[in-house]
């Protein structure tokens, strides 16, 4: 039988070596020169290296492992069949172009200073050299891509092209011994990037609709199995999310007419919610208003001892435009095997340009004052900024965790934050109106994610869904049918995440603080919550 330990290392190195992408999010700088690779080819041989890692694995016998180690068995083996599932069955690198967008590797590069900018911009000059040939196997490649994914890509690509065009020249008048290299590898990328938007735009323009970007019950359900690594079945996941509807949607009434007096009923729902809608941000000031709100955040979470802090920087700013499309906010931090002091990103995204001046009205209305406070709580503190915080101090024999990172963990701890803060008082009854209403939202990201791509949920209807039952303004309702039909099962992370990682805060030992128990959740990386559930002993 192998040793466990060194055949996990020998297997993430593979995985980094094969993934650059996954390596720069990693923190590993090894391959910062380079993109990745989506050629035939090479999706042949990185499947092949995950097979052959999955047999490995499956050598070696977990129950003779410490904990830890067992743990970091089944986590690998969980990435390794995953890597296998996505490649050769959801094949998304043939039809969503997404997937080949370089921006955010550029981005990685320029903003944050892991090291000289001189090694930043030598690495930067290699993946801006990469470009062309990269965007000519996407064009190889791609077939039958949706129209959504076309017109979402159009947008984040010339977003890239904005940062090699505009932010570059600023970065090379610091290190002008570096121009003779990269300046020609910019100036072909630029070309490449035009290229390419034409080749987007010539299939739009053709107004084929591209293949249906919904995956179908059978594909859908089995990408879930993987993304929540649990064995909760689908159908549950759907029941369960329609009685916390029903019962979010019940103390919300209750709470709004708390607020603004009148009978428990949607009316007052609607009446408290427009009131508090009313004291909203604009693009000139959401960001520094989320500024503030994280200062209130973190004194809230001092002053209630509820974890540890950490005096990690984290810089909130406007969203760049490569990542917008898809999400209102993000939280982008170092990488888990990052070793240098540099910050985490919490960026929001301003209202579309392109939108009319009354769905920009809708979306500030959404993101009023109050829920900006939860948004906060959600994407920074003691959200995702504090707990992948935590994650990056975790260390084991292996490295695993830098690679396994469970969605359902790190977004079930945000929304158990965002209950958190507002069960304690934060923000008061205006947040705790919010806090319901993203209970209902998340209850609803889940059955939408199901209904649209196993059940054929039309748009209409997802809509009214989102704006009666949910109360969610038009402009957000809008944006979550297009994430839904762009992150197949990721909108379900969050609800079954939260129901587990509320599951383990409740499975308190008598005795221990609050402080105390979180802290033991938040010390062994962001694995699935059944896995923490046994690292723990719950």
């Amino acid at each position: 039988m192998p040793e466990f330990v060194p055949l996990a290392e020998r297997i993430v190195d593979a995985i980094l070596d094969s993934d650059p992408a996954l390596a720069s999010s990693a923190g590993d700088h090894r391959y910062d020169d380079r993109l990745p690779d989506h050629s035939s080819g090479a999706v042949a041989a990185r499947v092949t290296m995950l097979k052959d890692a999955a047999d490995a694995l499956a050598g070696v016998d977990p129950e003779a492992l410490g904990p830890q180690d067992q743990v970091d068995h089944a986590i690998l083996s969980a990435v390794v069949e995953r890597g296998v599932f996505e490649l050769t069955d959801v094949r998304q690198h043939e039809w969503n172009p997404l997937s080949h967008n370089p921006g955010p590797l550029l981005h990685a590069l320029m903003s944050r200073p892991f090291a000289p900018l001189e090694e930043r911009l030598a690495g930067l000059g290699g993946r801006l050299a990469a470009i062309p040939d990269a965007l000519a196997t996407a064009r190889a490649v791609l077939r039958d891509v949706p129209r959504l994914h076309a017109e979402v890509a159009v947008a984040q690509f010339a977003g890239a092209a904005a940062l090699v065009r505009d932010e570059l020249p600023g970065l090379l008048a610091e290190a002008p011994g570096l121009r003779p290299a990269v300046e020609p590898a910019a100036a072909a990328a630029l070309d490449a990037f035009g290229e390419f938007d034409g080749w987007l735009r010539a299939r739009l323009e053709s107004g084929e609709p591209g293949r249906d970007p919904r995956l179908g019950r059978p594909l859908w359900e089995a990408r879930l199995w993987h993304t929540l690594d649990t064995e909760l079945p689908a159908a549950e996941v759907l029941a369960r999310a329609r009685r916390n509807l029903d019962d979010a949607g019940a103390r919300l009434r209750e709470a709004a007419a708390e607020l603004v007096g009148g009978p428990a009923t949607d009316d007052t729902v609607r009446r408290a919610l427009g009131e508090l809608a009313a004291q909203h941000p604009d693009d000139a000031t959401i960001v520094d208003l989320a500024k503030v709100t994280m200062a209130e955040a973190s004194e809230f979470v001092r002053e209630h001892g509820l974890m540890t802090l950490v005096d990690d920087p984290c810089v909130i700013e406007e969203m760049p435009e490569f990542a917008r499309g898809v999400a209102v906010a993000y939280c982008d931090p170092p990488g888990p095997l990052e070793t240098a002091d540099v910050p985490t990103f919490y960026c929001i995204a301003p209202a579309p340009a392109d939108w009319p001046p009354e769905r920009v009205e809708s979306f500030y209305r959404e993101y009023n004052d109050h829920m900006l406070r939860n948004l906060t709580v959600h994407e920074a503190m003691p959200g995702h900024f504090l707990q992948l915080a935590h994650s990056r101090r975790f260390r084991a024999a292996t490295r695993v965790r830098a690679l396994g990172f469970s969605g359902p963990f790190v977004e079930g701890w945000a929304v158990y934050a965002e209950e958190l803060m507002a069960g304690l008082g934060f923000g008061g009854l205006p947040v705790r109106l919010q806090q319901l209403k993203m209970q209902l939202r998340m209850s609803l990201n889940a059955i939408i994610d199901q209904l649209v791509h196993c059940d054929g949920l039309p748009e209409a209807e997802a809509m009214d869904l989102m704006t009666t039952r949910g109360f969610q303004e038009e402009g957000e309702a809008a944006g979550k049918w297009k994430r839904a039909l762009l992150t197949s099962t990721q909108l379900s992370t969050y609800f079954v995440g939260y129901t587990e990682v509320a599951a383990i805060a409740a499975a308190r030992p008598f005795g221990a603080t609050p402080k105390a128990w979180h802290d033991a959740m938040l010390a062994h990386g962001s694995p699935p919550p059944r896995h923490l559930a046994f690292l723990l002993g719950v």
